[in-house]
């Protein structure tokens, strides 16, 4: 149902290269992003507490990437994900041959265009799904180019912003490699979302049908859904309220390291903290309405309300009660629980 050749030709041709540096410039990044990784590293594990056991499952790689390597790594990702789902319900519907290509093809450039909107928009990303030759669990990657022009647009010093970058980037790294069993855990979450997908013709037509209105209000500003909640069924939506709450955990948690280590490392992190959350919610009215389709607005959301979470829980348990919630997949927050933490404190700190 997705032709991945055509997804990456598409998203390669479209992908913009991003801001001009000259070879040394360019030298320059690179080498100062690694060693940026490096220097995060252990503050995060010092602030954290979080570290991870030696051996290859947890030695996760830190790769330095262009746009189109972003691309490159994520539609990977996407194929290991999405492909039971379209297997599943390519087989139902029994799709005849000559159309199943012709399907491909526009699936393909659809995925391929809005992985080339989103490759510009991503600073860095850990990738817990990946999986090395030698056992490697996930990788970090730090997208060059993004970098270079969130900095130069935000006027802020490019040695701080990347050290910045690199904390919050190295949080995920650390909360991947130092839990041992969250890898499976988000694993086995995808798995589920995949047993709840829905095959029947008539059901899927109907929730395009009953979709058409609230891509309306999207459109405009009134609906914070995205295009993906459109197609889900309520299996599904139980699945992702699931997926929500352990996203916003630890992306909020990213946050509180980061603003926690960074006086300590970064002179001028306020600075950067104060601009970046302008940037976070500006841009042009074309870029919002894709924003909103595309779910960012909600992942904006996940920062922002893990956050909270978590220096709510301090707060009132200290760390060692925050701490909790990397003892059992059984002690993650919800979603009500992240809107809501002390839920979350009553049930597992009861």
């Amino acid at each position: 149902m997705i032709d991945w050749k055509v997804a990456r030709g598409t998203a390669t041709t479209l992908v913009r290269p991003g801001p001009e540096l000259t070879a040394t410039e360019a030298d320059d990044v690179v080498d100062t992003l690694r060693r940026a990784a490096v220097t995060a590293e252990d503050p995060v594990r010092e602030y954290t507490g979080l570290v991870a056991p030696p051996g290859p499952a947890s030695a996760a790689p830190v790769l330095v990437v262009d746009r189109a390597r972003w691309v490159d790594a994520n539609l990977a990702t996407f194929q290991t994900i999405l492909e039971p789902v379209l297997d599943k319900v390519a087989e139902a519907q029994r799709v005849p041959q000559r159309l199943q290509g012709v399907g491909a093809v526009a699936g393909g450039v659809e995925i391929g265009t809005v992985m080339s909107y989103l490759s510009t928009k991503v600073l860095g990303q850990f990738d817990p799904f990946w999986t090395g030759a030698s056992g490697e669990g996930g990788r970090l990657l730090l997208v060059a180019p993004n970098i270079v022009d969130a900095e130069r647009r935000l006027g802020v010093d490019p040695h701080d912003f990347r050290l910045w970058v690199a904390l919050h980037e190295q949080t995920h790294r650390v909360q991947f490699t130092a839990v041992p069993w969250m890898r499976d855990h988000v694993r086995g979450l995808m798995g589920e979302f995949v047993d709840a997908t829905d095959v029947d013709p008539q059901a899927l037509s109907r929730m395009l049908t009953d979709g058409a209105g609230e891509l309306v209000r999207i459109l405009r500003g009134e609906s914070e859904a995205s295009l993906a909640d459109l197609l889900q069924n309520e299996e599904q939506k139980a699945v992702v309220e699931k997926v929500t709450g352990v996203m916003s955990l630890l992306e909020g948690h990213a946050d509180v390291v980061m603003d926690g280590v960074g006086p300590q490392v970064i002179p001028s992190v306020a600075n950067i903290r104060r601009r970046f959350e302008q940037r976070r919610s500006g841009g042009s009215g074309l870029d919002k309405v894709l924003r909103r389709l595309l779910g960012m607005e909600s992942k904006l959301r996940q920062y922002r309300d893990g956050a909270v979470f978590v220096r709510a829980v301090v707060d009132t348990a200290g760390r060692d009660g925050f701490d909790a919630v990397w003892a059992e997949p059984a002690n993650l927050p919800t979603k009500a629980e992240i809107l809501d933490p002390e839920l979350w404190l009553a049930r597992v700190h009861a």
